[in-house]
């Protein structure tokens, strides 16, 4: 393994991790956004206990999602070096609008939501809940049109071997940037939504049992309107992403040669790709179907991998598989979703001991299925940092193979101490579950109220049954 290898493997992992929770709270803004309406709607008393209880989660995953993004922002000067001195002129200025129309919203907010009820007017505070959720969309904007330029450069010029910016209109809405802003946010949505769905599901066996209804209904019914949609989002970005991108398209349904005219592209179930015989072992196929999917005719034809050079197609395995995976779940979720629908619709939704039993386990579907569709937008990108301007190998920094493989097994063991206890302390929060009203202590009488994020989770690590 050399530092360019490593430095991959680094920033995968960095990103694996980061990924994760920054969608979570995307999603989960918008969700406690919701519950405060219906709560100022209804004034029932279980809407407010989910409130202050997915709050709880919000709060902690919030802080988790803060510390893997400064660790992200390091690499590029670390670990990438070159893509910095090329193209920072186009990423530093969006990175910085992230901060300054994002972060600052959600900081801001974030206190007032956190602290301010019952000092503040419930209209009030349910304006600084909808400003975090915002926020987070905001933040989605930026990353997302930052990410996207990288795969669908424009909007520039290069002069002397560096990116300037000519038009910041075609650098911000770049080709792929509102297909991959609108699939991520969805997917971000979706992820939220099967854990609410499986907790809620989760709650039904116990004394939450209310909570528990509720919260399963609301993940079927959003999960069973969301999901086509998602679905034809999907289908527009890989139409977009054939015309700018045809390597990861080949690389994703393991197309090595052209069929021959008239003979359409077939649809690859599973296989084994060989590269280096340029062939798939094992085919499982279905002929035409994939010209049907890829071009919505069954005589289309798209770049085969044989079409350009070995040194510039994207790795084929990893991208095969992990596209499959990504739609696997999708598919699942979505039948899930609709057979949920019938159920509640013949009253059968809890009758069904399996249906509850099921979204249980499909709690962590969303975020496999996300960090999936990640592995295929970065690798299918490859050898490019920036597609068809800087290659990766010539973006990666002068460290040493040792110093990065030193760097990447600090990154391992800080993770899996912040994060496992991170992870941990929001099961013990999922455990304790919704709890009645306290209001909490008063400014009136000279207490102090809680400065950190994760201590809104009010019971202390040891106190938590």
């Amino acid at each position: 393994m050399d530092a360019l290898l490593l430095s991959r493997v680094q920033f995968g992992f960095v990103i694996t991790f980061h990924v994760l929770f920054p969608a979570f709270t995307i999603g989960l803004s918008s969700f406690l956004a919701f519950l405060e309406w219906r709560w100022l709607r209804t004034h029932l008393p279980v809407w407010r206990e989910l409130y202050f209880f997915w709050q709880k989660i919000f709060a902690v995953s919030f802080g988790m999602g803060v510390v893997s993004g400064i660790v992200m922002a390091f690499q590029f000067g670390t670990n990438w070096p070159g893509l910095s001195r090329v193209a920072g002129s186009v990423i530093g200025p969006l990175l910085s609008y992230e901060v300054l129309t994002a972060f600052f919203l959600e900081a801001s907010f974030l206190g007032v939501m956190m602290f301010g009820w019952g000092r503040i007017s419930e209209r009030l505070h349910f304006f600084a809940t909808c400003m975090v959720a915002l926020g987070t969309l905001f933040s989605t904007f930026w990353i997302l049109a930052s990410n996207s330029w990288l795969h669908t450069p424009a909007g520039f010029q290069v002069i002397d071997g560096v990116v300037h910016p000519v038009n910041w209109w075609r650098v911000v809405f770049n080709p792929s940037f509102p297909y991959r802003l609108t699939h991520m946010a969805l997917g971000s949505f979706i992820t939220t939504c099967f854990v609410v769905g499986a907790i809620g599901a989760w709650y039904l066996r116990g004394v939450h049992r209310d909570a528990g209804l509720r919260l399963l209904k609301l993940a079927v019914a959003f999960a069973a309107i969301i999901l086509p949609i998602q679905i034809f989002v999907g289908d527009q970005h890989g139409l977009n992403t054939l015309e700018h991108q045809p390597m990861k398209i080949a690389a994703i349904e393991a197309h090595w040669h052209s069929e021959g005219e008239g003979k359409g592209v077939p649809l690859v179930l599973f296989t084994l790709p060989n590269a280096a015989q340029e062939r798939n072992d094992h085919e499982i196929a279905i002929p035409r179907l994939g010209s049907l999917i890829l071009t919505h005719s069954l005589n289309g034809e798209i770049a085969p991998l044989t079409s350009v050079p070995a040194q510039d197609r994207p790795p084929v395995t990893p991208v095969f598989f992990a596209f499959r995976i990504m739609v696997g779940l999708g598919t699942l979720m979505l039948v899930l979703a609709w057979v949920s629908v019938f159920a509640w619709w013949r009253g059968k939704l809890l009758q069904w001991r399996w249906l509850p039993a099921v979204w249980r386990w499909m709690l962590p579907a969303g975020f496999i299925a996300l960090v999936s569709g990640w592995f295929v937008t970065e690798m299918g990108r490859q050898p490019y940092a920036v597609y068809g301007v800087l290659r990766t190998a010539d973006a990666v920094g002068p460290q040493s193979a040792l110093m990065t493989a030193i760097s990447l097994a600090v990154y391992v063991a800080g993770y899996a101490f912040v994060f496992g206890w991170g992870i941990w302390y929001l099961v013990k929060i999922v455990k304790k579950g919704p709890q009645p009203y306290d209001e909490g202590p008063s400014l009136a009488h000279g207490e102090r109220t809680p400065a950190r994020p994760l201590s809104a989770a009010d019971e202390s690590i040891e106190e938590t049954k």
